[in-house]
């Protein structure tokens, strides 16, 4: 229902990782997604599907067990069967509903808005947060997340970039971003400058209520952010997930996730 005709639809079993089962494991971790979008088209379905096999990939990797939350299907999420996991990761997709942030002007360049799975998606947020639940939240999810904090977005970042592939390139392209020390981007990789795969043209403007930024772009653009006065949300604008990325850079993100899922857990 969601894309173009010439484009098929995706389902869980499209995404699913053909080169590692589930590992046996106490960890589950709720991957929420949007797999079809409402102008979907050959390129971003293909992204969709890599980078959500990527992400289940990599947790499993991590040693986690992975359910799939897809928020363009009909139905509505099982948010109790979210709420008993033991961390949620929220991938990216189409722009964010600018009235969700008071925005009320056209939107250049806007694609893939889905204003029922903006509000499905905060809700799952803003409950992760009441229960201080492990939270990744990726690209749209960082976005959703600083929304659901009360902030608001740029909603079409100028020049773009440093971020985003120019007409007629590739969307993805590697970014330098700096992070900031103390923070837990910081304390994972260890370094104040890291490589990134980026292809954004929203992206945080003012901070919502307890947010710090955690990375940020040459050009001052916040590229990261976590709850202050919560054990461990995160949110991060670039795709750790893009496996075109530096494939030690994401196992490290998805593995510290997945340790503190389970340290919670076990708490």
């Amino acid at each position: 229902m969601h894309a173009q005709p010439s484009v098929p639809l995706l389902s869980p079993a499209d995404v699913e990782p053909r080169s590692m089962a589930e590992p046996d494991s106490d960890v589950r971790i709720a991957v929420v997604a949007q797999l079809n979008l409402p102008d979907q088209n050959e390129e971003t379905y293909e992204l969709i599907k890599r980078f959500t096999s990527v992400t289940l990939e990599s947790l499993r990797e991590a040693g986690a067990r992975t359910v799939l939350i897809d928020v363009t299907e009909d139905a509505e999420p099982d948010y109790r069967a979210i709420a008993e996991t033991d961390g949620v990761v929220i991938l990216g997709g189409g722009d964010v509903d600018g009235t969700l942030y008071g925005h009320d002007e056209p939107v250049p360049d806007e694609y893939g808005k889905d204003p029922r799975s903006d509000q499905r998606q905060l809700r799952i947020i803003r409950e992760a947060i009441d229960r201080d639940a492990t939270v990744l939240a990726i690209c749209r999810g960082s976005q959703l997340l600083n929304v659901a904090c009360g902030g608001t977005l740029i909603p079409d970042i100028q020049p773009a970039h440093l971020h985003r592939g120019v007409e007629g390139a590739p969307m993805f392209l590697d970014e330098e971003i700096g992070l900031v020390p103390g923070s837990k981007v910081h304390e994972i990789y260890g370094r104040e400058r890291l490589v990134v795969r980026s292809g954004h043209h929203q992206a945080v403007a003012e901070l919502g209520d307890g947010l710090r930024a955690i990375a940020v772009a040459d050009d001052g653009v916040v590229e990261g952010t976590e709850l202050v006065g919560k054990t461990w949300i995160v949110g991060v604008q670039w795709h750790p997930e893009d496996d075109d990325g530096h494939a030690d850079d994401r196992f490290q993100l998805f593995n510290a996730f997945t340790q503190q899922a389970r340290t919670r857990k076990t708490t």
